[in-house]
C-alpha cells in the first residue's frame, strides 16, 4: 500500500498570498494540496476538516511550518497526536519534524508529554482555586435557584399558553435552569 501525500497550506487573511507555501509543498510532490484564506484563530478551518476525513492510516501531510497547521500549541499538539492516533505521518518543512523518523518520534513523545502536562496544572489550579474560595467562605457550583419559581414555571411551560421567553420573563429563573428541570 502506497502512501498518499497531502499538503496543507494556510495564510491567515485574503490578502496574503499561497505562492511560497504552494511551491515548497509541490517541492516534496504533493498528490493533493488542500489551501486555506482564513485566521488560524478560527477553530472551523473547513479545508483542515476536508483533510482530516480524506486521510487514511499510512498517508502522509506535509506543511510548511506548524504555524501554519495549529491555532495555538495546545490545537498543534492535538492535531500531531489526531495524526498519531491515525497511522498518518506529519511533516513540517520549517522545523525539519517528520514523524517517521526517530527524531521525530522523539518531538511526538515530548509534545504528548507537554500536553498532559499542561492538562494537569489546570486540574492542579481548578483544585486550588476550589480550595481558596471555600476558604474564604465561598461555595463554587451552580446558584440556588427557588424551589417555588421552578414549580411556577413547569407549570407555565405545561399549560403550553406561554412561551419559555415568556416564562423566563415571568418567573426569574435563565431558560437553561427552566430546560434542565424540564429533562429531569
Amino acid at each position: 500500500m502506497s502512501s498518499y501525500v497531502y499538503g496543507y497550506a494556510r495564510v491567515s487573511t485574503r490578502q496574503q498570498e499561497l505562492a511560497r507555501q504552494l511551491d515548497l509543498l509541490e517541492k516534496h510532490n504533493c498528490n493533493e494540496i488542500l489551501t486555506e484564506k482564513m485566521t488560524g484563530t478560527k477553530a472551523d478551518r473547513p479545508e483542515l476538516g476536508r483533510l482530516k476525513d480524506k486521510l487514511r492510516p499510512g498517508d502522509i501531510v506535509v506543511v510548511e511550518s506548524f504555524s501554519r497547521l495549529g491555532r495555538s500549541t495546545k490545537d498543534l499538539i492535538d492535531l500531531v497526536n489526531y495524526f498519531e492516533e491515525h497511522d498518518v505521518k506529519l511533516i513540517s518543512l520549517k522545523e525539519n519534524f517528520d514523524t517517521s523518523t526517530p527524531q521525530g518520534r522523539l518531538m511526538m513523545t515530548v509534545f504528548q508529554a507537554f500536553s498532559q502536562f499542561e492538562r494537569d496544572l489546570i486540574v492542579e489550579r481548578t483544585k486550588e482555586g476550589l480550595k481558596s474560595a471555600r476558604a474564604r467562605g465561598r461555595q463554587g457550583g451552580r446558584p440556588k435557584v427557588n424551589s417555588r419559581e421552578i414549580t411556577k414555571a413547569i407549570k407555565l411551560y405545561n399549560t403550553e399558553q406561554y412561551s419559555v421567553k415568556e416564562i423566563v420573563e415571568m418567573t426569574g429563573i435563565s431558560r437553561a435552569t427552566l430546560y434542565r428541570y424540564l429533562q429531569k
